[in-house]
């Protein structure tokens, strides 16, 4: 591809994104931008002074961009905020014949933070976007400042909820995630305590609006690692292994502790790995944590980063 036709389809893509998001643009206010990863292309959205510290937002399935909406815009005055859209998800492209592995998602964060050459970033992480994001940390450690995490995960567990299982059910799981858009549904009231406005429900589901463009949701589910002989087994155990040298910098968890997927057994993982991390158990809050308990997780996030302030020569 010539340059003037990358040219021309990036600013297709563009267009498209702003367009996408026409309909719940008042929760949504933020410019498109485009990354072009090796199997696709990736949105992201990039608020903030080019100069200051970056926060770097990584979602999880299904979610989105959208799912940290309320975090671009409290910080963007100060910070440099980035909020990726991996691929498959949000306003993404997303490839049929793409291997949607944790190990190349990871593989396509790293290109991008690199192509943008963030340093000092503060990862806010939650579900799969834990696992992303500490694939990128465990490799990059040197570009991570700080670490927030949120029910999320980046080490093994031997357990799976049963509503999760049958996701993974052969041809009911692509029938009921694909067909049906079941666990996007399923999620705007099952991974909230406090029920959507209908303009919030559009912007979850916005993205996820036919089989073809349910891929990744599917395919997450199926790279859960329930045994060695799964290929993502052995990439969440790197990562585990590697978690160790994460250890001295500031970490802050924010946890919904009605998530009924992402249970106060993971954040016991956490705590047991990070033991000076500073830890805000909500107890009414479920696992989209942004939604329900903003309130309270935005001051206890700007207060991290003030008492974690990075000194003026390293931004």
């Amino acid at each position: 591809m010539n340059t003037a036709d990358s040219q021309d389809t990036s600013e297709t893509f563009l267009d498209h994104a702003r367009q996408a998001t026409i309909p719940f643009r008042a929760e949504y206010d933020f410019s498109p931008h485009c990354f072009q990863a090796s199997a696709g292309r990736m949105h992201y959205v990039d608020e903030g002074p080019r100069d200051a510290a970056p926060l770097l937002c990584i979602h999880g399935n299904p979610s989105w961009s959208f799912y940290y909406r309320r975090v671009v815009r409290e910080f963007r005055g100060e910070h440099r905020v980035v909020a990726v859209d991996n691929l498959g998800c949000g306003l993404s492209d997303k490839p049929q014949d793409w291997s949607y592995r944790l190990e190349d998602h990871v593989e396509n964060l790293c290109a991008l933070v690199l192509a943008l050459d963030l340093k000092n970033i503060t990862l806010v992480l939650h579900d799969w976007g834990g696992a992303i994001g500490m694939g990128f940390a465990v490799r990059h450690p040197d570009r991570v400042a700080r670490i927030v995490l949120g029910n999320t995960s980046a080490f093994l567990i031997d357990r799976i909820p049963l509503r999760i299982a049958v996701c993974r059910w052969p041809v009911f799981g692509a029938i009921a995630l694909r067909g049906f858009n079941g666990f996007a549904l399923a999620a705007t009231t099952m991974a909230v305590e406090k029920p959507m406005t209908p303009l919030v429900k559009r912007g979850f589901l916005a993205p996820y609006n036919s089989w073809h463009n349910r891929i990744a949701q599917h395919r997450f589910v199926l790279d859960i690692p329930m045994g060695p002989s799964h290929p993502t087994w052995d990439v969440i155990e790197s990562i585990d292994s590697g978690l160790a040298q994460l250890a001295g910098k500031p970490i802050a968890i924010a946890w919904g502790m009605k998530d009924w997927c992402f249970s106060a057994v993971f954040l016991d993982g956490w705590k047991a790995r990070f033991p000076t991390a500073e830890v805000l158990e909500i107890k009414d809050a479920g696992h989209y944590m942004w939604e329900d308990a903003h309130e309270v997780a935005l001051p206890f996030l700007r207060s991290f980063l003030e008492r974690h302030a990075l000194a003026p020569d390293s931004k």
